[in-house]
């Protein structure tokens, strides 16, 4: 144990040991020879270069990594230290870039975990949080939608015409015949609708489907709800009845 004449003797007057801690990109290692009466620090960078740093200069926010080339911000690169993108608050730039060269930041978010992003995806807001936002929205996603028997209202209101398949239309799939078939999914259930040579007659047999079974369904939920929100008494026994079933190779619906 070194007592504090033998410190003094080599220069390294007691000091608040800092040991351990983290300066930006600088981690202390160990207590080095003082530097013209300053008490100093033996620290290891994230890129690997070891530096000899002032306590004061550390504990200033001076000096945040070793200097390295790695770690030199560019005159035309603006320094995020410290600010704050959602639940992200930039730490310092680390050594990895991106294709376009865009300096990358280690980010600490709210929620206590490290990222890692780069300066473009920051700006941009093209994330908020280390992934914890997004789990957390997940979670509360469906407490936003409504389910009637497995079929979310929402998103049949805003469905829209896309590609989803080599067709070009959705639930109309070209078979190796080169024909077209047609089908339809509603309650977690999937019915056939027909095949159909020409294609824009099975796109026409698509939509027919989507109206009597999405159209239908949607037309007679709002129908339903505006008895149901004026009697909740009538609501519970009066339940939504709308059931699709194929007879005699056409769709069909049952309603309450």
């Amino acid at each position: 144990m070194r007592n504090v004449s033998a410190e003094r003797e080599e220069g390294m007057a007691k000091a608040e040991d800092l040991t351990g801690r983290r300066f930006g990109n600088l981690k202390v290692l160990e207590r080095a020879k003082n530097r013209n009466g300053r008490v100093c620090w033996l620290c290891r960078c994230d890129c690997g270069n070891e530096k000899v740093v002032s306590a004061h200069d550390l504990k200033a926010g001076k000096c945040k990594t070793c200097g390295g080339r790695s770690h030199r911000i560019s005159t035309n690169m603006i320094d995020l230290t410290g600010k704050k993108f959602g639940r992200l608050t930039v730490q310092y730039p680390i050594k990895r870039r991106d294709k376009r060269g865009c300096v990358y930041w280690h980010c600490i978010c709210e929620c206590g975990r490290e990222t890692d992003l780069s300066e473009n995806d920051l700006r941009h807001g093209n994330y908020q949080s280390c992934g914890c936002l997004r789990k957390a929205l997940q979670k509360e996603l469906p407490k936003q939608l409504t389910m009637v028997d497995g079929t979310c209202i929402e998103m049949l209101e805003s469905r829209k015409y896309r590609r989803d398949n080599k067709s070009g239309f959705r639930g109309v799939y070209q078979m190796k015949n080169q024909k077209y078939r047609v089908s339809i999914g509603f309650k977690g259930k999937r019915y056939y609708v027909g095949t159909y040579k020409d294609y824009d007659e099975a796109v026409r047999a698509r939509l027919a489907a989507e109206e009597t079974v999405f159209s239908g369904f949607l037309r007679e939920y709002q129908s339903w709800k505006e008895k149901a929100d004026d009697d909740p008494g009538w609501a519970q026994s009066h339940p939504l009845v709308y059931e699709v079933e194929k007879i005699n190779g056409s769709l069909t619906v049952r309603t309450s």
